[in-house]
């Protein structure tokens, strides 16, 4: 079936802003809430071990698959929709001597580039979200899946109305324009034949996420007002190296609002962070 314009240039953004300079520089090499500590925590609760064959959908730089083949001594599989973040994965794998447990390649999640069945259990953290066509990514995930095996999400959730300057393409790549309560990321999961959900509320690890997030902001504003920041007014013979390029066209006055309001959402329930487990029937 072919994408509609919208959903394509959606992913092409998704993929261009978590491969972005960036976005490195506010959340570093892992991306979503929790960090590390999460990601292991989420594969204890499922139960992964040497002889699992896991997928990590909407991969990024490695880190998750890294850290749990690390962990669990399990083969990682990683999809991502960004070639320069396959490339990055396929590097840091490398670097930490588990090319030999991992691979990584370039696809699509609501159109893995896998056999029926070719794996015991599959992982999406702060991705799911992202997914134009949710029902479809939900339906390749169960595909790939082995019968009896488990899945992992960790995603942003929304409980109700966003204000309206949430709501645009930014949004939608920082995961929260296209994030649903979890009762509906449960509901496409069971229509794909998951069962046996549980839920965790991890709103907490967003919120961390995000004050980080707040704090490394004003530490960039402080640099720019000093001056150490190549081309800005009275700058320094030494800038800080390549934070100007790591930056292009943030808008900091922007990203700061648009933190604080994340803020506000996330302490009155509004977006929230959850971890939902299940296993194919």
């Amino acid at each position: 079936m072919l994408e509609s314009a919208t959903d394509q240039e959606i992913k092409i953004c998704c993929a261009t802003f978590y491969q972005s300079d960036v976005v490195r520089l506010l959340l570093g090499d892992v991306f979503h809430p929790g960090g590390l500590a999460l990601t292991g925590h989420m594969g204890k609760r499922m139960d992964l071990g040497p002889e699992d064959r896991v997928l990590d959908v909407a991969c990024g730089r490695g880190a998750t698959a890294v850290h749990l083949a690390q962990s669990f001594g399990c083969h990682v599989t990683g999809v991502d929709y960004g070639p320069e973040n396959v490339a990055a994965a396929k590097a840091h794998a490398a670097e930490s001597r588990l090319a030999h447990q991992t691979s990584f390649r370039r696809g699509d999640a609501e159109g893995l580039p896998f056999d029926d069945g070719a794996f015991d259990a599959v992982i999406s953290e702060c991705s799911f979200c992202t997914f134009p066509n949710k029902a479809a990514a939900a339906t390749e995930i169960s595909r790939v899946l082995s019968r009896g095996g488990r899945l992992g999400l960790a995603d942003m959730t929304v409980s109700g109305p966003l204000p309206e300057e949430i709501e645009n393409l930014l949004a939608w790549v920082a995961c929260v324009a296209g994030a649903g309560a979890s009762e509906d990321y449960v509901a496409a999961l069971q229509g794909a034949g998951l069962a046996g959900f549980t839920i965790e509320d991890q709103r907490d690890a967003l919120l961390d996420l995000v004050s980080k997030v707040r704090r490394k902001l004003l530490g960039v504003e402080l640099l720019v007002g000093l001056g150490k920041l190549d081309g800005s007014p009275g700058a320094s013979p030494e800038p800080v190296e390549g934070l100007a390029t790591a930056l292009g066209d943030l808008d900091l006055n922007e990203a700061k609002h648009l933190a604080r309001r994340a803020v506000k959402l996330i302490e009155d329930g509004t977006v929230g962070y959850a971890l939902i487990t299940a296993k194919k029937t």
